[in-house]
């Protein structure tokens, strides 16, 4: 039994909001009937002037735990920006030929999606101006997290079952653009989260760093929410070959080795979640070609190499483009949200994958980067047998990821993760030779 993996990232904040009972969701001003948005109302937030959301942006409201003041700026942030990322994705399905958006797991989606913008709604109205109120946005918000879980599983067999009317380009396209606005959406909503139940008890002043006994259990220090400050690839690339190479072992009998090499110490501020996810299904693709061809005695070369920080602002992010963070009113950004000059500065690590599995074959290149679904079968998508997509694995924890032979998935969800905040993937194969795989991350420097 494969032993279960051990992520950085704390869980308290969602293992608590699976507890929560849904009948604690009230809010005093949810005294109304949820009913589907408006089409209008979809229409316009859609349409909304917007940015990309940064990794700066995530950080913006410091270290937990937080002030009041602070977790307050932190809902009204979050709740600022969903309304308009949801009435996205509710206009993208909309724009899926009607005989797919029939298919009942669209549909399923698709009201889904309805449901969490009807809720949302009425909120946007007003801002957040108590702890009782931010409470009850918390609760909200981890029901919206937890209805979204299984989305793109539930799509995957939706198109399955619509293969006949829509070609595998449309498909590809649909999902490349839903998963990069869901990842931006799930990191809003799962930030204030973490930090929501990081910051218990919330007082009117900042916390003292203190060492009593009710820090014992506290987040460790290096993370802001979601992020770690302190991130060394190193590490997580450690974790996920423990992980991979046990599969192999199930599956082959045999594992390969693996050397780390250029900077281990590297340090930077990211998501260990999705570069977890990353390196596991770039890991997965050449302890796979290595076994299969031979060559298991042949080490799989990883090296990590950090480039100069960069002072400055964060460069523009094409990842989240048509649902990036929503603008004030006058064109600016929301009161209290402004970048100055001392924000983080960018930091990029580069970490190269060398496998000596043959390469990829000629024919196989020019479509590694497509969502497959001819790999699907109703067996893989009833049972519960790991191939959970990334998503769910960062809203779950649950440590288990896509088996070796995963759904096809694994490269093109790694570049929308990589491409997301600014980095990218990149493929050179030697065909009857090898493969290196070049994965640049653009993350954050040191944060004060």
């Amino acid at each position: 039994m494969l032993a279960k993996r051990h992520t950085r990232c704390p869980r308290k904040w969602s293992q608590s909001l699976r507890h929560i009972s849904t009948s604690q969701r009230t809010w005093d001003w949810t005294n109304h009937s949820t009913k589907d948005a408006a089409k209008d109302d979809v229409a316009q937030l859609a349409a909304s002037p917007r940015r990309p959301l940064t990794l700066a942006d995530l950080l913006r409201h410091g270290r937990p735990p937080l002030s009041k003041d602070a977790l307050l700026a932190s809902a009204n942030f979050t709740l600022n920006l969903l309304p308009a990322r949801l009435a996205s994705r509710i206009q993208a399905l909309r724009n899926l030929p009607f005989i797919v958006v029939s298919n009942p797991h669209v549909s399923k989606i698709y009201h889904n999606y309805q449901h969490s913008l009807s809720t949302l709604l009425p909120y946007q109205k007003r801002r957040i101006t108590t702890l009782e109120e931010e409470n009850q946005f918390g609760e909200v918000l981890a029901d919206l997290v937890q209805t979204h879980t299984n989305t793109i599983p539930i799509l995957a067999r939706g198109f399955l079952e619509c293969r006949k009317y829509v070609s595998p380009d449309d498909v590809t396209r649909f999902l490349d653009t839903h998963l990069r606005a869901r990842i931006g959406t799930r990191l809003i909503a799962e930030q204030h989260l973490a930090l929501h139940f990081a910051s218990q008890p919330v007082s009117d002043e900042p916390h003292p760093r203190s060492s009593s006994s009710s820090d014992k259990s506290a987040v460790p220090s290096n993370y802001i929410g979601v992020i770690d400050t302190a991130l060394q690839p190193a590490n997580i690339i450690r974790v996920c070959e423990d992980f991979v190479g046990e599969i192999c072992e199930l599956k082959y009998g045999v594992r390969p080795r693996l050397v780390i090499g250029g900077e281990p110490d590297a340090s930077f501020a990211h998501i260990p979640v999705h570069v977890e996810y990353i390196i596991t299904e770039l890991l997965k693709n050449a302890f796979r070609a290595t076994i299969e061809s031979g060559n298991e005695r042949n080490p799989i070369e990883v090296t990590i190499a950090a480039a100069p920080d960069v002072p400055g602002r964060e460069p523009p992010i094409q990842g989240d483009a048509d649902t990036g963070f929503e603008l004030g009113k006058s064109g600016g950004m929301y009161v209290g949200e402004t970048m100055g000059p001392s924000s983080p500065s960018s930091q990029s690590i580069t970490i190269r994958i060398r496998d000596r599995g043959g390469g990829i074959p000629p024919e196989v290149l020019p479509h590694i980067w497509s969502y497959s679904f001819t790999t699907f079968s109703d067996m893989n998508l009833n049972s519960d047998n790991g191939n959970m997509d990334a998503l769910n694995t960062i809203s779950s924890n649950s440590g288990h990821l896509s088996s070796i032979a995963g759904l096809g998935y694994g490269l093109p969800l790694g570049r929308a993760y990589a491409e997301y905040f600014g980095g990218s993937i990149a493929v050179q194969s030697l065909w009857g030779w090898g493969t290196d795989v070049y994965l640049t991350l653009k993350g954050v420097g040191k944060v004060d």
